[in-house]
């Protein structure tokens, strides 16, 4: 049985409006998200990955304007495009059709407004005939769900260790029964043993309840871990994408391979990490052909007159470039000329 394209983004345009101009942060990504299935969105910071959750969920600052695109979601009614709802209709979907983990967990939740208030508010918010004791069963189920004792319900925020603030925030975003969960850096602030006990934990109440995820991080190797595909952004735009065994097999573009060879790994022989040379452009301005041949080794002169052409290099793999890599080719960085 085919699975349902829950989320389609088309060609989705959002740039800041600044006294210098408009910085193009999302300029023409496209993608399709199926019932279930995780999508993992990386790159360096500064890319554009967060501004890709928040115009989904149109969650923008005063200064972003939509130039282009849909956001197609369909919960089961049919496709609705997002970008022509109107504040109020939109409403109706954050948390209950999309919901999000937001960065900061620290930050997420009211210093001084109890955990389990917090959570059953949001509920309250889109299901207002639910009485207040059938509100509070659900959030202690959730705190079940997500590792947390139910009796914390009582507490606040200042009560709870870092890992429970992020179970708490992954407690708040399911809580309305969303089809899509964004999940933005979601660990970041945690050690890394928390980080990966969140993490698994995650992908096991996305599969028990059949939820589609968007996770986003600067780390790929957090991204392959949980994602079944990933989307390889720079500077405003996708420049690769595949499901997660393509991407750490074959890469294509000279930039997939200098963020998998970024980190180090625990298996296999010891290799010296890559770096990349230089910075993202800026939005304001980006470079006329690839905006990442001021960084690439293997950058010719159309790479820099050019922009490459997003194109399907086999089924399912997607890149922007002129020279994709061959399978085992290395890119040597210090080399860049």
């Amino acid at each position: 049985m085919e699975k349902r394209v829950v989320l389609k983004v088309e060609d989705l345009k959002m740039h800041y409006k600044t006294k210098k101009g408009y910085v193009k942060a999302v300029d023409g990504i496209s993608f399709e998200l199926n019932e279930g299935e995780s999508l993992g969105i990386v790159g360096e910071s500064g890319c554009g990955k967060t501004s890709v959750s928040m115009t989904i969920l149109r969650l923008l600052p005063e200064n972003a304007e939509f130039k282009g695109g849909h956001i197609y979601f369909n919960d089961g009614k049919g496709p609705i495009d997002l970008v022509s709802l109107p504040e109020d209709e939109m409403r109706k979907y954050r948390w209950k059709g999309i919901s999000m983990i937001f960065q900061a967990a620290m930050n997420s939740l009211n210093p001084v407004y109890k955990v389990g208030d917090q959570i059953i508010e949001a509920i309250q918010n889109h299901y207002p005939d639910l009485s207040i004791d059938e509100a509070k069963k659900k959030v202690a189920e959730l705190f079940e769900l997500v590792g947390l004792d139910p009796k914390r319900m009582e507490q606040y925020p200042h009560q709870y260790s870092g890992g429970m603030k992020q179970r708490a925030i992954i407690a708040m975003a399911l809580s309305c029964d969303p089809k899509v969960i964004i999940a933005d850096e979601p660990t970041t602030a945690l050690d890394v043993i928390v980080q990966d006990r969140i993490l698994k934990e995650m992908k096991k109440i996305q599969q028990k309840l059949n939820m589609s995820m968007i996770y986003i991080s600067h780390d790929i190797a957090v991204i392959a871990e949980v994602s079944d595909k990933i989307a390889v952004m720079y500077a405003g735009k996708f420049v690769e994408f595949a499901d997660s065994v393509t991407i750490f097999k074959r890469p294509s573009h000279p930039y997939t391979y200098g963020l998998m060879h970024a980190f180090p790994s625990v298996v296999g022989p010891k290799t010296e990490l890559t770096t990349i040379p230089g910075e993202p452009p800026n939005l304001l301005d980006p470079p006329k052909g690839c905006r990442f041949a001021p960084r690439c080794p293997l950058a010719t002169e159309e790479c820099w007159e050019k922009e490459p052409e997003y194109r399907e290099i086999e089924p399912g793999h997607w890149i922007a470039c002129h020279h994709p890599l061959k399978v085992g080719e290395v890119v040597k960085f210090d080399e860049q000329k």
